[in-house]
């Protein structure tokens, strides 16, 4: 059942030890800082992480590496020049990594959120990424089986949330999100703005059947969004889809 809570204490109140928890972004664009932040004051540790990369520098997720509270991470790029937390809890052995490539754990995720039991993807045929899964030949092409990832928990950030719990993103933060909130039993966003009325329906992305909990969070990327909308209407141009207001959005039913 849809609900909005007051803080991102009380968003992720639900999430226990050894959950496993879909977080959206791509490096911070899309990352959900403010409930990571909360993840991280509620104690919650032993967690699978399904995540991009494996964090950067001392923030959002790499903090959650660093003091210990995450036992493995399923991602695409686990290593960069801030990924210090990372090198140094897998190195000592202290976090176990699964290496997917970027489309499968897209697809691998959208399989899940589908109801579909696995699929063949070539990506990654003959290399140690295949080991130990089936692999199979069709029309003349190798692929591997790959399964679904399904999360316990989904943390996303998008920029709006109408009173049905449907979203629209800011731009590239989108990424991930959709197909995770897809994928997850228990899906938790946090938003710029919560709206009084009905986002249009053709300008949903993520539709609030796939959301459980929304929090609203304001955060400089979206003062940024609404600076930038504002700019363009000062100058009086005909908006287009993704520089309309939220308000805008869901006054055009």
């Amino acid at each position: 059942m849809l609900e909005f809570v007051d803080s991102a204490a009380q968003a992720v109140s639900r999430i226990t030890d050894g959950a496993t928890v879909l977080i959206g972004g791509f490096g911070n664009a899309g990352q959900p800082m403010e409930l990571i932040d909360a993840l991280m004051d509620s104690g919650a540790t032993g967690l699978t992480v399904v995540n991009n990369n494996a964090g950067q520098a001392d923030a959002g997720l790499a903090l959650l590496i660093k003091e210990r509270r995450v036992a493995k991470i399923i991602c695409s790029f686990p290593r960069q020049s801030d990924s210090w937390h990372f090198d140094e809890a897998y190195r000592a052995g202290e976090i176990e990594l699964e290496l997917v490539p970027q489309g499968n754990l897209a697809e691998r995720m959208r399989a899940a959120g589908a109801g579909i039991g696995g699929f063949f993807s070539p990506t990654g045929y003959g290399t140690e990424l295949a080991e130990g899964k089936e692999v199979r030949e069709i029309d003349g092409t190798h692929y591997v089986l790959e399964s679904p990832i399904r999360g316990d928990f989904a943390l996303i950030k998008a920029y709006a949330a109408d009173p049905y719990g449907n979203l629209v993103f800011r731009k590239t933060a989108r990424n991930f999100g959709p197909v995770m909130a897809t994928a997850a039993a228990h899906t938790i966003v946090q938003v710029d703005e919560v709206l009084d009325e009905p986002l249009n329906p053709e300008h949903v992305v993520t539709p609030g059947i796939y959301v459980d909990t929304v929090v609203g969070i304001p955060t400089q990327s979206g003062v940024k969004e609404r600076a930038e909308r504002e700019a363009l209407a000062a100058g009086k141009p005909k908006p287009c889809l993704a520089t309309k207001t939220a308000a805008e959005l869901a006054a055009e039913k």
